[in-house]
C-alpha cells in the first residue's frame, strides 16, 4: 500500500482546520466583528483601557472597581526590569535587530523570575504579569541604548501605554498619544489562532514553561509574513509620497500582481474593524501636523483599492501612521506587537494548561516507498 494514499486531505497552512476550543477570542470574518471573552473590540477599545483587557483575557470576565484596584496595585509594581536583564541588554552587538533582542531577552527574564518553576495558577499569573510589564521595558531600554542614551525608569502607578512612550522619548506623553497608543494595545491584545498564538500553545501543550512559550511566539512573530506588515505600509507610503501618486501607484501594482500591504486577511472577508477604529485616531493624531499627508496619502490607496480590487483593509493599514505621528522609530513596529499580544499569548497558554492535550498534527508522506539499502561501496 502506498503510505501517501492513507492520510486526509492536507490543508496547506492549516486554512479554516478548527485545532482547538476557545472561550478567549472569537473573529467574525463575514460580519467584520472581533469579540474578546464575548465583549466587541469597538466597545473596549472606547470604554476600556489595556490593563483591563488584560485583566478580562487572563480572568475570564471583567473586573469590579475594587478588585480592579487591587490587580492594577500588582500590575505596576515588576515594570522594573532585572538588573542582570540590563547588563544583557548592555551586551548585544549593535547589529542586533529590536526582534532579535526581544527573542532573547525574553527568554533569559526565566532566569531572574522568582515564581520561574512554580506552575501554581497564581503563580503563572503573576508570571504574564511581570511579561506584560517588562517586554515594553524592554523594547524602550534597548532602543536608547542602540541610540547611546541610558535607559529611563518607569513611573509606577502609570499605564503601560504611559510608561512605554514615557521611557522611549524621556519625556511626559501627551494625553492623546497615550490614549491612541492604549487603544492600539486592546486592538493588538488577541487575535484567535494566528501564527505566534498557535506556536505558543503547541510549545505549552509540551508542559514546557510560560517563558519558553512566550519566546516561540516573539520567534513566529519575527517571521515577515506575520509581523512586519504595518512597516511595509509605511514603506509603501513613503514610496508613494503623496496622495494624487496612489491611483496610479495601485494601479500598477495590481497589474503587476504585487501584493498590497494593509489590505486583505486569512480570516476577513470584509473591512477589518480594528483597522476603522485606528483610522480615526491616524486621522486625529495626523492633523494639522507634518504628517497629515500620510494619512491622506493612505486614504487615496484605500480608495484606489476599493475601485479596484475586491480586496478590503486590515489593522495594519493604519496602525503604523498612527506609531509614525507619535515619533516611534519603524524597527520597533512589530516589537510593540509583542508588547501588546502578550496578553492574548498568556491567556492561551493558561487555557491550554487547563485540559492540556499534546498537539501533535500528522503529515501526509509524499515520499518513495519500498527502497532497498544499497551498500555505500556499491552507490
Amino acid at each position: 500500500m502506498n503510505p501517501a494514499t492513507e492520510a486526509p486531505t492536507v490543508h496547506v497552512g492549516l486554512e479554516d482546520i478548527v485545532a482547538a476550543e476557545s472561550s478567549i477570542c472569537f473573529i467574525d470574518g463575514q460580519t467584520g466583528r472581533l469579540l474578546y471573552r464575548g465583549y466587541d473590540v469597538t466597545e473596549l477599545a472606547e470604554k476600556s483601557c489595556f490593563e483591563e483587557v488584560a485583566y478580562l483575557l487572563w480572568y475570564g470576565r471583567l473586573p469590579g472597581k475594587v478588585e480592579f484596584e487591587a490587580f492594577l496595585d500588582s500590575f505596576t509594581g515588576s515594570m522594573e526590569l532585572p538588573v542582570e536583564t540590563v547588563m544583557i541588554l548592555r551586551m548585544f552587538p549593535k547589529s542586533a535587530t529590536p526582534m532579535e533582542m526581544l527573542r532573547t531577552s525574553v527568554s533569559s527574564l526565566g532566569h531572574w523570575d522568582p515564581d520561574s518553576g512554580n506552575t501554581r495558577l497564581d503563580a503563572c499569573l503573576r508570571k504574564a504579569i511581570r511579561l506584560t510589564e517588562r517586554i515594553p521595558q524592554l523594547v524602550t531600554a534597548h532602543q536608547r541604548l542602540r541610540q547611546g542614551q541610558e535607559p529611563i525608569h518607569p513611573v509606577p502607578g502609570k499605564s503601560i501605554a504611559y510608561n512605554f512612550l514615557y521611557t522611549l522619548h524621556g519625556e511626559e506623553p501627551s494625553e492623546e498619544w497615550v490614549k491612541a497608543f492604549d487603544v492600539s494595545l486592546i486592538l493588538h491584545a488577541d487575535h484567535e489562532l494566528n501564527a505566534s498564538t498557535f506556536a505558543v500553545r503547541v510549545v505549552a501543550a509540551t508542559m514546557s514553561d510560560m517563558y519558553s512559550a512566550v519566546t516561540s511566539a516573539i520567534a513566529a512573530l519575527k517571521g515577515p509574513l506575520h509581523g512586519g506588515a504595518n512597516e511595509q505600509v509605511m514603506k509603501m507610503l513613503f514610496e508613494i509620497g503623496e496622495p494624487g501618486r496612489a491611483q496610479e501607484w495601485v494601479k500598477n501594482a495590481l497589474a503587476h500582481k504585487v501584493r498590497v500591504p494593509g489590505f486583505g486577511h486569512r480570516v476577513y472577508r470584509t473591512e477589518d474593524p480594528r483597522a476603522a477604529i485606528l483610522r480615526r485616531y491616524a486621522e486625529q493624531l495626523t492633523r494639522d501636523t507634518e504628517h497629515e499627508w500620510l494619512y491622506h496619502t493612505c486614504r487615496e490607496v484605500e480608495r484606489a483599492m476599493r475601485e479596484n480590487s475586491k480586496v478590503f483593509p486590515n489593522v495594519d493599514l493604519y496602525s503604523g501612521i498612527c506609531y509614525h505621528a507619535m515619533n516611534i522609530p519603524m524597527e520597533l513596529y512589530t516589537p510593540i506587537f509583542a508588547v501588546s499580544r502578550v496578553v492574548g499569548w498568556t491567556a492561551h497558554i493558561l487555557e491550554q494548561w487547563a485540559n492540556n492535550r499534546l498537539i501533535r498534527p500528522r503529515a501526509r508522506y509524499t515520499g518513495p516507498d519500498g527502497l532497498s539499502y544499497v551498500p555505500i561501496e556499491q552507490r
